[in-house]
């Protein structure tokens, strides 16, 4: 699992994203980023790497306070 910036372009990626969910309500953009994991999940491939991606956004500390 790679934990350092990999990203080409961040910032680009990041206003992509919130583009991509400009407009939508709560529920389909739940649905988005639901696809969105999916597709990206099927580009990585490897089920070990996936294990340790979902351990790894798990353990990171909410936002907010929740």
């Amino acid at each position: 699992m790679k934990t350092s910036l990999n990203l080409q372009d961040a910032d680009s990626f990041y206003e992509q994203l919130l583009d991509a969910h400009q407009g939508l309500s709560e529920a389909d953009s739940a649905l988005l980023n639901a696809r969105l994991i999916l597709l990206l999940a099927n580009q990585v491939g490897d089920a070990g790497v996936l294990k340790d991606c979902v351990q790894a956004a798990r353990a990171l500390p909410a936002q907010g306070g929740t």
